[in-house]
């Protein structure tokens, strides 16, 4: 009985030893290819934390003396912090789609976010991405060079870009955005699926 509740509890939350153990089973190591000590999975999910902490992915201590991560925050540091192979913000970008999907498969919901629906000018384009003029300006060069000068036209004497482009620069420019946008997205599939009661980020008192 009480592997089998232990077995349930790894399956929503770890321990940061047990992280650990697991880390060096599967023989994921640090950027220079050393094996990770607990200082090293403490600063990494700091660094978690900061990035998303409205996915609380770690528990708040209330009696215990130590945190534990939820499985979905261990498969974070797993897939995009502690991967070699592709930036941390493309990571971190195709984790939340990957964790999307799957919540919208569970959930059996349809996708129906549309994030871009309308054409922007430069002005708009600064409010929206929260960047000035000039990088704006270097972003739409970028899409142009990328031979996608059809989604940039004038209207008034005004430069504008098509709701296809403003989708193009969020997603090869602008990545945080995108992803901010995809986090928001996740949590809102997040509280959905504790309303269909699956457990979250509930640690049974063990924090």
């Amino acid at each position: 009985m009480k592997v089998d509740s232990e077995q349930f509890f790894d399956s929503i939350f770890l321990s940061y030893n047990k992280i650990l153990e697991r880390l060096h089973i599967l023989g994921i190591t640090t950027k220079n290819g050393k094996e990770i000590s607990e200082l090293d999975l403490r600063r990494a999910v700091d660094i978690m934390i900061k990035k998303h902490p409205t996915c609380r992915w770690r528990s708040e201590k209330i009696k215990s003396r130590k945190y534990f991560v939820l499985v979905e925050g261990y498969y974070w540091l797993t897939q995009v912090y502690f991967q070699k192979e592709k930036p941390l913000i493309d990571a971190d970008i195709d984790f939340f789609k990957l964790r999307i999907k799957q919540y919208e498969e569970l959930l059996k919901i349809e996708y129906n976010k549309n994030w871009w629906n309308e054409d922007m000018d430069i002005k708009q384009l600064c409010e929206h991405f929260n960047r000035k003029d000039i990088t704006v300006r270097k972003a739409i060069k970028k899409m142009c060079d990328s031979e996608l000068e059809e989604y940039k036209f004038l209207v008034d004497n005004k430069v504008v870009i098509s709701k296809e482009g403003v989708e193009w620069i969020c997603k090869n420019v602008f990545k945080q955005k995108y992803l901010e946008l995809l986090e928001k997205y996740k949590i809102e599939l997040t509280e959905l699926y504790i309303e269909a009661g699956y457990p979250y980020d509930n640690f049974f008192f063990k924090n």
